[in-house]
């Protein structure tokens, strides 16, 4: 039987590995592509998988795109309508939510109205309305799968859990390229520095993120709604191999890992075809020439994008949305060369502070409150 898939967010990272897993697998059509703006690897995608639709945020660059295939029989949108067209396109079995940034919650909703099972690979949908997000799915009996790596390997260490209780969640961290680095080298460090992961092949929003240790304060929001724990009950490790994705100790004390080669398309085809595995080229982990696996904690004080992190968290309501929207526009300036690095932390810190925060905001009062970040941000 042919799985149906919707992928928002086609041309960056997530969006083009899960395309190699399309390409791997024959019996998975894609129903729609959305992406932002580059409209020569959105047409090369449409001729090579034949989507129903086809979305791009910019309508000039949607324009571009229905002239250059006017030959197919492909819809093309442009815009939010765009986007929740794609997300609710009606033969979709599942959408994967790979779009960057707080964009991705209004599709992401729509497509769970819809029926549709998420592959989850956009952090802020969560992070900004985890309050919402998880009752809808409970509501709606949509599936939401994660397709981060440290989430789906939490997600693959609870299978067989037969309602045992966990104990904590020990998500994984690799550190990054700064990891062991004193606050005031961080001062000095230029973009191209930032965009060398030592691990990982990924968009350069993330790789940023990666670099200030805010995606794993990210995922740790991430992971108190996905699986249901209070913050107390996850703890970062630094893994600087990346071999251990993540794990879970349960109440009796026992640990189960998840290991394996960094490669993306693990978690992305465990969650299309959840719960068969199935088989993928590449890399396998040899322990034979595996020399070590380590363990360091985080430094919490250079990288204190981490610890604004859990305290957005924990303090709850608007202030994740804070944080988040902070750190994106912050992030953007700094690849535009208009901040230094170490003005990212800062910048979320300033709103922060600023903030009143709003206990139970719902989708207007989320969308509202990264407006009035980014008026602080300008």
């Amino acid at each position: 039987m042919v799985k149906n898939i919707s992928i928002l967010g086609s041309t960056g990272s997530i969006g083009t590995q899960t395309l190699e897993v399309v390409r791997y697998n024959k019996d998975i059509k894609v129903t729609a592509l959305a992406a932002g703006s580059n409209v020569d690897l959105i047409e090369k995608q449409i001729r090579e998988f034949k989507p129903e639709i086809a979305c791009l945020w910019s309508e000039e660059k949607a324009k571009e795109l229905k002239e250059r295939i006017k030959d197919l029989d492909v819809k093309v949108l442009s815009g939010m309508d765009g986007l929740i067209a794609a997300a609710t396109e009606p033969k979709a079995q599942i959408v994967v939510t790979a779009v960057v940034g707080m964009i991705g919650i209004r599709p992401t909703i729509a497509a769970m109205e819809a029926g549709k099972d998420i592959a989850l690979a956009n952090k802020e949908t969560l992070v900004t309305a985890g309050h919402i997000i998880m009752p809808l799915a409970k509501e709606t009996g949509v599936k939401i799968l994660p397709v981060d790596s440290e989430h789906s390997a939490i997600f693959q260490c609870l299978q067989g859990a037969a309602g045992n209780k966990i104990h904590k969640i020990l998500l994984t961290a690799s550190g990054g390229p700064f990891r062991g680095w004193k606050r005031e080298q961080l001062e000095k460090v230029q973009v191209e520095d930032a965009l060398k992961h030592p691990n990982w092949s990924m968009g350069p929003k993330i790789t940023i993120d990666s670099s200030t240790m805010v995606n794993k304060g990210l995922e740790v929001m991430e992971a108190k709604w996905l699986f249901g724990v209070d913050y107390s009950q996850i703890e970062v490790v630094i893994q600087p191999q990346s071999i251990i994705h993540s794990m879970v100790q349960y109440v009796d004390g026992a640990i189960i890992a998840q290991l394996g080669t960094p490669d993306m398309r693990v978690p992305i085809e465990y969650a299309l075809f959840y719960p068969e595995r199935r088989s993928l080229s590449g890399d396998r982990l040899d322990f034979s020439k595996l020399s070590q696996i380590t363990f360091e904690k985080p430094d919490y004080k250079v990288f204190r994008g981490l610890s604004l992190a859990i305290e957005a968290g924990k303090t709850g309501g608007t202030m994740p949305t804070v944080f988040n929207a902070a750190n994106e526009r912050a992030v953007a300036k700094f690849l535009k060369g208009e901040i230094k690095y170490t003005d990212i932390v800062r910048s979320i810190e300033k709103c922060m502070d600023a903030h009143k925060v709003s206990a139970h905001p719902d989708l207007e009062e989320i969308l509202a409150t990264e407006q009035w970040v980014y008026s602080i941000l300008q």
